[in-house]
């Protein structure tokens, strides 16, 4: 398959299994699954056929690892990112000392007053690294990393989650566990 058509089933799963699943006629069930057979079948039905192979090869070859299937391999899912409402069912996990938020720059003033909010979706999404954040960051414009002071988060009682694919993900940050990435490690 190549990169286009891969991109374009890529950008059609993250649609409707993130966001729009009744527009295909699909529903989610508890965990975001769907059975992949009514995936493919609704994919047919509004004229966006997809093969079994393909669907296969982009949840195995996405960079970021957006999607999955189950251990029986006839469930798939987002793993996270969801703006409609769903229990992932995702189990509390302890997030290193520190983790990262890429934004655009014209964000940081906002974020560092008022804290990372989740917005349309349900969870905020952090970053293990500082290059996945920078990347995430660029989406949004020039880009800015945010250093999260997860360690002090968990023990004020905040609780977070790590995602199939890695990313993890809680509630809020408030301001007062945010600085930015190279100015000096003040917290605000």
């Amino acid at each position: 398959m190549n990169d286009t058509r891969s991109i374009k089933i890529s950008r059609y799963l993250s649609k409707h299994l993130r966001h729009a699943p009744s527009r295909i006629g699909i529903q989610l069930a508890p965990g975001g699954w769907v059975p992949v057979s009514e995936l493919l079948y609704a994919c047919q039905k509004n004229n966006f056929p997809v093969q079994l192979s393909e669907l296969k090869e982009v949840v195995a070859q996405n960079d970021k690892q957006r999607f999955s299937f189950d251990e029986t391999g006839t469930l798939i899912r987002a793993n996270q990112g969801h703006s409609v409402d769903v229990d992932l069912q995702l189990e509390p996990a302890v997030p290193p000392d520190i983790l990262y938020h890429g934004t655009g720059r014209t964000a940081v003033k906002s974020i560092l007053s008022e804290g990372i909010r989740k917005m349309s979706r349900h969870h905020v999404h952090l970053s293990a690294d500082i290059q996945t954040a920078r990347k995430v960051g660029a989406r949004h414009g020039i880009p800015a990393v945010l250093i999260v002071d997860t360690a002090a988060m968990q023990q004020e009682g905040h609780t977070f989650y790590c995602s199939d694919n890695k990313v993890w993900l809680v509630d809020m940050v408030p301001p007062n566990y945010l600085k930015v990435y190279g100015q000096n490690p003040v917290w605000f």
